[in-house]
């Protein structure tokens, strides 16, 4: 057995998401978003060496020794995968470990929006499933790709770096692919993907320019690809997707992305205040015609008010679907403020020393 296999026993003992080791500080572990130490004495030097070259092999321990950082998926056993990331911080090494689930929930058990099912069933276009690190973006996707495997006869290519959940053949064909041991890189696996008679198309991480252009085009020329981003919201997503082109090509991309999205399901995880664990909640937009035109316009501010007027066709403000979790008690008045992006509507629900506190 691993060395480090004794600290994943106690995670998953534990029921909790995260693994941080750090030199120099006692291991931790994240539960239920709080981060909280599983011994006193502090981890060294040798005992980090030992233990993450152990399990990463000598090639990919020689890419991070030369790189300082490492991404790659260790399975301790059929029911504990972890996607690994390495680094080098100012005490030394440095990594942090996330247990992913081996057995995929179905979207409803997730709790996400029934209209989600329906970017499953398109034939081409771009859907944007978005939120911060460790917000569950890679669960919701994971979901989606069940459903569709579940359904539909499909080729589906997902190009990850690591490859987290690992699907079986149900109903469609799925090819995973790794970053960088099976491409070297997102914009080569997408490239390669056209080629390879794909009609579905996942993309781990949308995080650069050419990734992001050839992501439009395969969307544009019939795939109906899935991706990506850190973004918290519809607008931030869809500003961000044009933002990173220089100023002269915004006018033509901006064009390609009301052609070509379909739709961003953005997601945030609650801690739940009524019984242990976190909550879900999604901002969803379906693009329309409406839609279409403010993107063509680069008017995103009008967004705001097309999703909450979009009730009927199952678009989701953000703002409104933390208010309805808090309203039920699942959530916390502190923790939806903290989380909403106008904070002035939350701050009236906060106890008074909070409401002073919050200015």
């Amino acid at each position: 057995m691993p060395y480090i296999d004794q600290f994943f026993e106690v995670l998953v003992t534990a029921g909790a998401s995260d693994l941080h080791l750090g030199e120099g500080q006692p291991p931790k572990i994240r539960r239920h978003g709080d981060v909280i130490p599983i011994r006193d004495v502090a981890l060294s030097h040798e005992e980090m060496s030992y233990m993450l070259s152990e399990i990463s092999g000598p090639d990919r321990w020689a890419r991070f020794e030369n790189s300082g950082d490492l991404d790659f998926a260790y399975e301790m056993n059929e029911d504990s995968r972890f996607r690994c990331n390495y680094l080098k911080q100012t005490r030394g090494y440095g990594a942090v470990f996330r247990l992913i689930p081996t057995k995929i929930a179905t979207l409803d058990q997730l709790g996400i929006p029934a209209v989600v099912k329906e970017f499953g069933h398109l034939r081409s276009g771009l859907v944007l499933v978005t939120g911060p690190t460790g917000s569950g973006k890679s669960t919701t996707l994971a979901a989606l790709m069940d459903y569709i495997n579940i359904n539909f006869h499909r080729h589906i290519i997902t190009v990850e770096e690591p490859i987290e959940f690992v699907h079986s053949n149900k109903q469609c064909i799925i090819t995973q692919r790794e970053v960088p041991e099976h491409s070297p890189s997102f914009p080569v696996g997408l490239k390669a993907a056209l080629r390879e008679d794909a009609d579905i198309v996942l993309v781990g991480e949308m995080r650069d320019l050419e990734t992001i252009q050839l992501a439009l085009t395969a969307a544009e020329t019939g795939l109906l690809v899935f991706g990506t981003l850190h973004t918290n919201n519809a607008r931030k997503t869809v500003d961000r997707m044009i933002d990173v082109f220089p100023a002269d090509q915004q006018s033509q991309v901006r064009t390609m992305l009301a052609a070509s999205l379909r739709g961003v399901v953005a997601q945030l995880l609650l801690k739940r205040c009524d019984v242990g664990g976190r909550l879900a909640v999604n901002e969803i937009l379906v693009v329309n015609n409406a839609v279409s035109a403010i993107i063509r316009e680069g008017a995103t501010q009008k967004l705001q008010d097309v999703i909450v007027g979009g009730k009927s066709e199952g678009m989701q403000f953000m703002d409104d679907a933390i208010w309805g979790v808090m309203q039920k008690k699942m959530v916390s008045p502190h923790e939806a403020y903290m989380k909403a992006i106008d904070k002035s509507r939350f701050k009236s629900s906060l106890p008074p020393e909070e409401a002073a506190l919050a200015g």
